[in-house]
């Protein structure tokens, strides 16, 4: 990563929405057809959605997607991907861009933003949970359908399902307001339930593909058990024995 100030700004043109496009390519790795064409981001822009580029020396290094949302009488944002530059990861600009469009959320009157991540990923979940204040109440059980293409069995009988966890981002909540300055937020509740995840997914999903899938549906019924249970996720415990949820009875 280069010394260069990150700006983060919207992504006004065709060119610079081709390049989120370009970008995806690079960061997920995704067969072609699950890329989001320019098209998707100038539609969105044009539904009143919004993309937020970081920029280092004018040249992009990582964009958050925002799409325009709503369910019943509730008006969100549906926060679509993130991604950030190989080069320049593990530096903070993920978390500039979400804090951005938090922002920018808020100054177009909307108080909520959500989006989905992958249980299994112990730093994407220490990310949404402890660094920006998310909460999460809802599983989906294999959201975009079995994925073959990513794993290394090769004939075709084993493909890991796309289960997905649901982050609440509430902008304007106590929890999110003090993290956005900077401040520690330490949860005063009791813990009443944890749920432990693998240590490094994608190495188990490269050597025991057979285990992983038994690790993904054991986290995936305790999950569902849990909320059927009212309770709700509002923590985790990254360290390298035993990366867990932390889960809280719900008020």
């Amino acid at each position: 990563m280069t010394k260069d100030k990150i700006e983060i700004r919207e992504c006004m043109n065709v060119s610079e929405l081709s390049e989120c496009v370009a970008l995806q390519r690079e960061v997920f790795a995704l067969p072609e057809i699950e890329i989001s064409p320019v098209r998707h981001f100038i539609v969105t822009r044009n539904a009143g959605g919004f993309t937020l580029g970081a920029f280092a020396s004018e040249k992009l290094v990582g964009f958050v997607l925002s799409v325009a949302a709503f369910f019943g009488n509730e008006r969100f944002f549906y926060s679509h991907m993130t991604a950030v530059k190989k080069a320049f990861q593990s530096h903070g600009i993920g978390a500039k861009l979400k804090w951005a469009q938090r922002e920018q959320a808020l100054a177009k009157g909307v108080n909520f933003i959500k989006w989905t991540f992958q249980p299994v990923q112990a730093r994407n979940a220490f990310f949404n949970l402890e660094k920006l204040g998310a909460i999460v109440r809802h599983y989906e059980p294999n959201f975009y359908g079995t994925d073959y293409s990513t794993v290394s069995d090769q004939t075709g009988k084993l493909g890991l399902d796309s289960d997905r966890l649901f982050a609440e981002w509430h902008l304007e909540s106590e929890r999110v307001k003090r993290l956005a300055k900077g401040e520690n937020f330490v949860e005063t509740d009791e813990i009443v339930k944890s749920i432990v995840i693998p240590t490094d997914w994608n190495d188990l999903v490269e050597t025991n593909l057979r285990k992983a899938i038994a690790e993904q549906t054991s986290v995936k019924g305790e999950f569902q058990k849990a909320f059927t249970e009212n309770l709700i996720c509002k923590g985790f415990d990254r360290n390298e024995i035993n990366p867990k949820y932390l889960l809280y009875k719900e008020k």
